[in-house]
């Protein structure tokens, strides 16, 4: 009677265990940074070809996308209650933005002294506008804030955990 056999049978069910439970950990993994990961944004049409751009709610309750500004892309958080389009001072140097007259601006963190500036074009998706006005505001860091100057020219409708922007007329999928 060969006695090895049954240790060598046992050793191949502990590596098929450890192969099955290092899969379930790489799926799990993936399971995970796809909740936590970058958020994504949807592009849709309605009936009649019309653009619109659909958000998830992030974990922290905002909403965000990758866009562009004169061409080169930017992280948006899409911010409502942003008068203009706002973007930090190394953002508008990389970008070759013209800093204009210097202005104070209202921040959740108090005033800030800031520039104003025109965009050349803003893009979210198939959404685009030209001739954008903006705030250049020390302290944002690499994300814009995608604020009224842009949104004010779309249809915006939040509806549970999802935001919807859209050409005038569109509101919904």
């Amino acid at each position: 009677m060969d006695v090895r056999q049954p240790v060598q049978s046992t050793g191949r069910a502990r590596w098929l265990y450890w192969a099955a439970a290092l899969a379930l950990m790489v799926g799990l993994t993936a399971l995970y940074q796809s909740a936590m990961g970058p958020q994504r944004m949807q592009l849709a049409a309605d009936a009649d070809g019309r653009a619109m751009v659909v958000l998830e709610r992030q974990r922290n309750g905002h909403y965000e996308a990758q866009g562009a500004i004169n061409g080169r892309p930017v992280r948006f958080l899409v911010d409502t209650g942003a008068t203009d389009v706002a973007i930090s001072d190394r953002v508008a140097r990389s970008i070759g933005l013209e800093f204009g007259p210097r202005m104070t601006v209202m921040t959740a963190a108090g005033p800030v002294r800031g520039w104003m500036t025109r965009l050349d074009s803003v893009e979210l998706g198939a959404l685009a506008l030209s001739d954008v006005r903006a705030t250049i505001a020390p302290g944002l860091g690499d994300q814009a804030l995608l604020g009224m100057s842009f949104l004010k020219h779309f249809s915006i409708v939040q509806e549970g955990e999802t935001l919807v922007i859209a050409l005038p007329g569109v509101t919904s999928q």
